[in-house]
């Protein structure tokens, strides 16, 4: 099975690399664990060795690591980004303060060596600084070795002890994590408790921890006859001591993560065609039926995003009670039962973690700098799927999301898409650009391109950069390709500005059994524009405005294709051979899948 297993991921692998975009290169950097925890004081020492290949056209001579846990203790950069924020976030700010010192995070750095040489650094907050022995030349490799010992903070973002579901170990961003380099040059932003980036890798961990707990994690168990817990019969004439070693190994991921507790329940499901989903839960949780009852669903959820993305390529997927709220790791997700107390607000979250899978593990954005990119392309295709599985039967899944766009345009605080995750001065405009406006981003790109063309280009797009860094432009290249318009306006206009789409029907004229129509566009962005004419009669005729800069339209079906229309000319008129009297009703984008923030101008009854 573990032959099998490696022989898909250099498939896979292989044909990420095999595509147009082989000359970009990236770093690979190969993790061994070793720790040994300390389940009374919630601490574990250990040791880390990594291989750090250098793909890079660059000599390096200093690498960066992130060391997460340090954010969680008064004066950091976390906690006064929080304490001073222009909104009403500062909850965590407060928690942070509140906290004893024993329940800080902390992460101490023993000692550092290079290919056997001591090297020098230095621990800024949450970034390590190491000056390294000797440069690592293009195209070469080092061993980077490390002794830590490293205290876990309470539960206070995503990882920590003691999480209010009462599991003792929520363990994501919890080792010294190497920081990404690529062609922008080096990623080693302080930590204050938003996005990631990652480099490719293998893993391979052994958690030693008491005997009692049952550990779920990233990657692939190597020695379940020796743990039991409901993973594999224990072997025979095994004869445990206080604690057992749990060797998991992650290969082709960008993180690890795990959880741990002496109360974890476990279950499996095989998906046909697909991997082994398993689930962790308390089994003492006052939701333990919603967490059984809610698997079958769950299985559904990513058996959809493999067909309607790419195929899920790894063998297991596990979703575990721990962390708070919702957060996507490597083969798995961490998810609260406290903080999703009903069966849709369970469904939910785990259809919207699952997809993260694709395109943040599999498809690895920045996603610090295009935040966008994960989160609403996540948050589009979750809406997708719960409308699917669950036969919600909505027109538009991710109305939503068009809902607190427009709401949030109102105030005028909207900052651009492409402002950094760190750098939002309202939390709340974060969560609507990464979410809102990047959900919708995918939206109405189906609304420009056609269904066929936009089902089309989510597939291209992870057959072109699946164990890959896409950026922005590399998205719209895969649209581009596919539906044979141009669509570099769409990408500049929606996600690196605050411009407005704004269209109404400016005038209708009636002569000698022909209308005239004009339309005006009052907002700076430009779009395609799907009209539609209701007759009397109760049928409708559909017509099509393409941009001129597209270069081309839409697979029509039954509309009828006009003139192309500049987006530098305010207004566009047209002749259709129907008499004004025989029109009931005109309607710009009747589906309403195009964010304009002035909807009541879109109509017009006649």
């Amino acid at each position: 099975m573990k032959n099998t297993i490696y022989f898909l991921f250099i498939f896979f692998f292989s044909l990420g690399i095999s595509q147009e975009n082989k000359w970009r290169w990236q770093q690979e950097v190969d993790y061994t664990m070793v720790i040994d925890v300390d389940v009374e004081n919630h601490t574990y020492k250990g040791t880390q060795s990594i291989v750090y290949t250098n793909n890079s056209p660059d000599d390096l001579d200093r690498v960066f690591y992130h060391l997460y846990f340090n954010a969680f203790k008064p004066g950091t950069d976390l906690e006064q980004n929080s304490r001073y924020s222009a909104d009403d976030s500062r909850t965590m700010s407060k928690n942070i303060l509140m906290l004893d010192e024993k329940d800080w995070g902390d992460v101490q750095i023993k000692w550092m060596l290079q290919d056997g040489v001591p090297v020098k650094f230095k621990v800024e907050e949450t970034i390590l600084e190491v000056a390294l022995a000797s440069p690592i030349k293009a195209g070469e490799s080092t061993v980077l070795e490390m002794e830590f010992f490293i205290q876990t903070p309470a539960m206070i973002r995503r990882s920590g002890k003691n999480s209010e579901d009462n599991v003792a170990f929520s363990m994501s961003q919890w080792y010294p994590k190497l920081c990404q380099y690529d062609d922008e040059g080096w990623h080693a932003n302080p930590y204050i408790g938003r996005e990631f980036y990652g480099i490719w890798g293998d893993f391979d961990v052994t958690i030693n921890i008491d005997k009692d707990y049952v550990v779920a994690a990233s990657g692939y168990l190597q020695n379940p006859e020796l743990i039991g817990h409901g993973y594999a019969p224990l072997k025979k004439g095994v004869i445990h001591g206080d604690k057992i070693s749990w060797h998991f190994i992650a290969p082709d991921v960008h993180d690890f993560s795990w959880a741990a507790d002496p109360d974890f329940v476990h279950d499996f499901r095989d998906i046909e065609n697909g991997p082994r989903m398993h689930f962790f839960y308390k089994r003492d949780s006052e939701y333990v039926d919603l967490w059984k009852d809610f698997q079958p669903n769950a299985a559904k959820f990513l058996s959809f995003f493999s067909e309607k993305i790419g195929k899920y390529p790894y063998a297991q997927y596990s979703v575990i009670m721990a962390g708070d709220g919702g957060m996507e790791y490597a083969m798995c997700t961490f998810i609260d039962g406290v903080g999703h107390p009903t069966m849709r607000s369970l469904y939910s979250v785990t259809s919207h973690e699952i997809a993260h899978t694709w395109f943040q593990f599999l498809m690895a954005t920045n996603e610090s700098k295009h935040s966008w990119m994960d989160e609403g392309f996540t948050s589009y295709i979750d809406d997708v799927a719960m409308n699917v599985i669950l036969k919600e039967g909505k027109a538009l899944p991710n109305a939503n999301a068009y809902k607190d766009y427009f709401s949030w345009v109102a105030t005028g605080l909207e900052e651009p898409m492409t402002t950094h995750a760190d750098r939002f001065k309202f939390n709340k405009g974060y969560g609507m650009s990464a979410y809102d406006k990047g959900s919708i981003f995918l939206s109405q790109l189906q609304y420009i391109i056609g269904k066929e063309n936009f089902d089309n280009t989510l597939k291209k797009y992870f057959n072109d950069w699946s164990f890959r860094h896409p950026k922005p432009n590399d998205f719209i290249r895969s649209a581009e390709k596919v539906s044979g318009l141009e669509l570099d306006w769409y990408l500049l206009d929606w996600a690196q500005s605050t411009m407005t789409i704004d269209y109404s029907i400016n005038s209708v004229y009636g002569v000698d059994n022909r209308t005239k129509i004009v339309l005006k566009r009052i907002g700076q962005m430009g779009m395609p524009i799907d009209i539609r004419f209701v007759l009397e009669s109760g049928h409708y005729l559909d017509y099509n405005i393409p941009m001129t800069k597209m270069r081309g339209s839409k697979p029509l079906n039954n509309s009828t294709l006009l003139d192309s229309w500049c987006w530098a000319k305010p207004y566009y008129e047209f002749w259709i051979d129907v008499d004004s009297n025989k029109i009931s009703k005109i309607l710009i984008d009747p589906k309403n899948e195009m964010a304009d923030i002035d909807r009541n101008n879109n109509s017009l009854d006649l």
